[in-house]
Order: C-alpha cells, then sequence, then structure tokens
C-alpha cells in the first residue's frame, strides 16, 4: 500500500492548531517523519479567537491544506461542507492511512474515509481524559454512543497514556486489542539560567515564584489555582505567581486577583515557554482532568518541580515524592505541597533533576517520531479497508 514513489500517504486531519498538546504533537511528526517513507499532509480548520494559535505563536509556516468548518464550534451547516471537502480530499490524495485528533474532527474524518471509498486504514488519537470534566451528563453519555460507533470503523485508537485507554475501554470505546499507548514527545529550545529568565519577565530575583502554564478553561481550573494562591500567600507573602496562558477564562481570572494584583503577573501566550519554566521554583496544574499535559512534560525537561491534582495519566508523568508532587482535588493540599517544595530549595532542586532525567528518557521527540512510524507502517501493511487490528502496546 504505497505510491509509485514508494511512500506512504498519511493524510493527518485535526480540528484546529490552537497552543496546546496536540498541535505540539501534530508538529513534532511534521518535522520529524522521515519523509522518503511517508507522505504527511495535514488538515485543518482555524483557531477561535479565544485561542492562541500555534503557528503564529511558534512562528511556523508549514505547507497546511485548510478545511473551513473544521474548528471547534459545532453547526451542522459548516460541519457538513467539512465533511464533503474531507471527502473530496480522500478521493484526490487517496491515502493509505487517515490519522484523525480531537473528537470533531475524529468523527468528521472517520466518517469521511468511511464514504470516500480509498480504502484507508482509519487511525484515532484520544488526546485527553475526555470521559472526566469536559462534558455534562447527557452530553457524556452522547459522546460515549457516538465514539462507541465511530471506534467500530477505526482500526487504532491511540491513547496519550494507560490511564486514558483503560477508562476509554471502560466505557465500552472499542476493542481491548484496537489501542496502542503512545505517550507525548517533546522537545524544548534553550533553557535561561534562573537569572536571565526573571529579568526577561520583570521578575525579582530573590521571591519564590509558581507559575501556571496552559489554557484558562473551566476544566483546568483557574479558580481553584486562584484558591491554592491565595493559601501559599497567606503563609509566605513574597510569594509570586505567574500566569502563562489565555482563554475564555482570562477575565474571570483578573477578577479574581483584583486584591492579590501585586503577586500576580499574567503574561499571556509566550513563543518562549521555556524561559517561563526557568524562572519558576514550582510549576502547578490544578486540573479537574488531563491526559498527559506537556506543561508537566515541559516542567521536567527544564528541571522545575511540580505540584498537580491526581488526574488521569499524570501520576504516568509525575512520579509523587520523585520528581513532583501530586494531591487530591482540594487547594489547601496543593498549597501546603507548593509550600513544601517553596520552603526546601534543597529538596526542591533534587526533584527537578530527577524530573529533568525522567522526561527526557521517556518523552522526547524522536521517541514519539519513532512510535508513530511504527504504526504507521504496522497499519498500512494490512490488507483491506478495515484492518485487523494489532495487539495493544
Amino acid at each position: 500500500m504505497m505510491t509509485p514513489d514508494g511512500r506512504i500517504r498519511v493524510m493527518e486531519i485535526i480540528a484546529r492548531m490552537n497552543v496546546g498538546g496536540p498541535a505540539t504533537q501534530v508538529m513534532g511528526l511534521y518535522k520529524g517523519l522521515n519523509s522518503d517513507e511517508f507522505d504527511h499532509r495535514l488538515y485543518t480548520g482555524y483557531v477561535d479567537g479565544a485561542e492562541g494559535d500555534h503557528f503564529q505563536l511558534r512562528g511556523a509556516t508549514p505547507q497546511v491544506h485548510r478545511i473551513p468548518g473544521l474548528g471547534r464550534s459545532v453547526r451542522p451547516t459548516h460541519d457538513s461542507r467539512a465533511l464533503l471537502q474531507l471527502i473530496s480530499a480522500m478521493r484526490e490524495f487517496r491515502p493509505h492511512i487517515v490519522h484523525t485528533r480531537t473528537a470533531k474532527a475524529g468523527a468528521l474524518g472517520r466518517t469521511a474515509a468511511r464514504l470516500a471509498g480509498v480504502g484507508s486504514a482509519r487511525v484515532h488519537v484520544f488526546h485527553g481524559h475526555v470521559l472526566e470534566g469536559y462534558f455534562s451528563p447527557s452530553k457524556r453519555r452522547l459522546y460515549i454512543w457516538a465514539e462507541r460507533r465511530l471506534a467500530s470503523m477505526t482500526d487504532r485508537l491511540v491513547t496519550v497514556g494507560a490511564k486514558v485507554r483503560d477508562d476509554l475501554i471502560a466505557a465500552g470505546i472499542g476493542r481491548p486489542e484496537q489501542y496502542v499507548v503512545i505517550p507525548p514527545g517533546v522537545r524544548l529550545g534553550r533553557i535561561p539560567d534562573r537569572e536571565e529568565a526573571r529579568t526577561a519577565l520583570d521578575l525579582p530575583l530573590d521571591a519564590p515564584v509558581v507559575a501556571f502554564v496552559g489554557r484558562l478553561a473551566r476544566v483546568k481550573r483557574p479558580d481553584r489555582f486562584l484558591a491554592t494562591a491565595s493559601a501559599v500567600l497567606r503563609r509566605l507573602p513574597t510569594c509570586r505567581f505567574v500566569v502563562c496562558g489565555g482563554g475564555e477564562l482570562k477575565e474571570e481570572l483578573e477578577r479574581g486577583i483584583a486584591d492579590m494584583w501585586g503577586s500576580f503577573r499574567l503574561l499571556g501566550w509566550r513563543h518562549d515557554v521555556e524561559t517561563v519554566y526557568a524562572a519558576a521554583d514550582v510549576v502547578l496544574m490544578t486540573s479537574d482532568s488531563e491526559g498527559t499535559p506537556l506543561t508537566l512534560i515541559e516542567a521536567g525537561m527544564a528541571g522545575t518541580p511540580v505540584v498537580s491534582t491526581r488526574v488521569g495519566s499524570i501520576p504516568e508523568i509525575v512520579r509523587h515524592g520523585s520528581t513532583g508532587l501530586l494531591a487530591g482535588l482540594d487547594a489547601d493540599e496543593l498549597a501546603e505541597h507548593t509550600l513544601r517544595l517553596l520552603s526546601d530549595p534543597a529538596f526542591a532542586r533534587r526533584m527537578g533533576e530527577s524530573a529533568r532525567h525522567w522526561t527526557s528518557d521517556s518523552f522526547g521527540v524522536e521517541r514519539l517520531v519513532a512510535d508513530t512510524e511504527a504504526l504507521y507502517r504496522s497499519v498500512s501493511a494490512a490488507p483491506g479497508p478495515q484492518l485487523t487490528p494489532g495487539s495493544t502496546t
């Protein structure tokens, strides 16, 4: 199943390239896949105004095939047009593999692959722990119903962590033998030293600094972050909190820090996220639900210990007591862990070094590319449009 020039054609579809884990993984593959073996093309919609655009932030200018209507919002008329455009693109490109990411792109892409009749293998990636924290009970039931049916027309279901896989299987989405676990892969840019980083961000050189990096969205619980910060400031008034990111809850966050404004720096989205990690003593994550968040991997690679809620596949990234500290959903417990690291710099440095070694060895982009290339080879080698799934890895 190769092209006349010997390459496997891969059509990768993602709803939008907003700043976050999925876009980072897509670009890692775009840059890293062996172009002598794979003809890899990216199809995507447009980023909503409230979100950061990965291409703009990173200054990336890859060749992208735009599909209007493929973005975040669900609109039947636009979605129908996007479906027809995907079918047309598939019939023109005739991919051996259709690789979809995110819920909307997964639904439209896999449906288009079936309707196009081009015999493509179908691979879908679940990036987050989507069964928790994202939907109301009624929407969750609808999502599970839809994903069960989509799984029946999918050859491989990829998750970013074992916990995510196990919960999807427990919900009746797909069969165990369809699943492959491929953790994220990350490459950071140059990491500045602490003084350089703090000077660049206009932070005191001698103050304790805690960073929050990510979307300001409900599932990330910026309100819990503020409650944790307030608890820390009551006992450590010199602490500074840095927020790197944006989103629909930005104004709500600004109102929440009105009485603590001097203790906060709101940076918005930044292309040099390495600077934020280097400036911080602790990276704090307060989410209700996560898959395997890149923020915690990147913090580890920068040698910065983390404090996080124990949700999704986070325990597969953060080794509690060794590379970071995990807590329940209680702000006071998160604050206690944060204060423990801030009050014992030697302990925090040891933990940061352990995190650097662990994340660099386990979550490099080279490993992501190698795992994905192996997946592509396995599905492209099997006969027929509905391939027999391989074994779980």
